[in-house]
């Protein structure tokens, strides 16, 4: 995960060197240690989260190609990273556009960079709202993988309480309790409930995806 210091207009910050991370006593961070988790805005690093586009100069012969100073940077916000690259978010009521630009002259021709993994197909979605987005039309919703159902909205919800309870030192049949709506049943038909079983799935499951299971779903997996 790469993340960035307190953001800066974009329209302003392109035509600027980007910046350092933040320091304090001689140490760097990602993350800005004066902001709060809730004003600090999460980058993902391209690699691991397939709507993240990567914006080069397009080769010299795409003189057609559009610009960066023709892209509409009113609502946008730029974070600077490490390694002279900036992380452009394009706010979209439909879902954010995600960019990592590199040293790109403003009027110079833009390119996409599609690697061609696993999740091209997510990637090439992503490009394809952007190119909307660029064009002037409406961009449509986030690439299907990447969005989740209710239902599994429910679940992952359901997980992070349930891990939570196990931490706190409560039982299974206690984290049931609060998250399933059930009848009271005795300590012989919770030993066969199917909810008893769902729990500790669910408790599993958290736990798998504490330890770097998050990256399946970040990647639509």
């Amino acid at each position: 995960m790469t993340a960035c210091a307190a953001p800066r207009p974009a329209a302003r910050a392109l035509h600027c060197r980007i910046g350092a991370p933040p320091r304090n006593g001689g140490c760097a961070f990602l993350l800005d240690p004066d902001r709060s988790a809730s004003e600090t805005a999460i980058f993902w690093r391209p690699e691991l989260v397939a709507s993240v586009l990567l914006i080069e100069p397009a080769p010299a012969v795409f003189l057609a190609a559009k610009r960066l100073d023709q892209l509409d940077l009113t609502h946008a916000t730029l974070h600077a990273q490490p390694g002279g690259e900036g992380a452009i978010i394009l706010a979209d009521p439909d879902g954010d556009h995600h960019l990592v630009v590199g040293a790109i002259d403003p009027a110079q021709p833009l390119a996409v960079l599609l690697p061609l993994d696993d999740n091209f197909h997510i990637r090439a979605e992503a490009a394809l709202r952007f190119q909307r987005r660029l064009f002037g039309r409406a961009p449509g919703p986030l690439p299907r993988a990447l969005t989740l159902t209710p239902r599994r909205r429910l679940r992952l919800v359901r997980m992070v309480r349930a891990l939570d309870g196990r931490s706190a030192g409560a039982t299974y049949r206690e984290i049931a309790g609060v998250l399933f709506d059930t009848p009271r049943q005795s300590a012989t038909e919770w030993k066969t409930s199917s909810i008893r079983a769902q729990t500790i799935r669910l408790v599993k499951d958290a736990e798998t995806m504490v330890r770097g299971g998050y990256l399946r779903l970040l990647a639509g997996r």
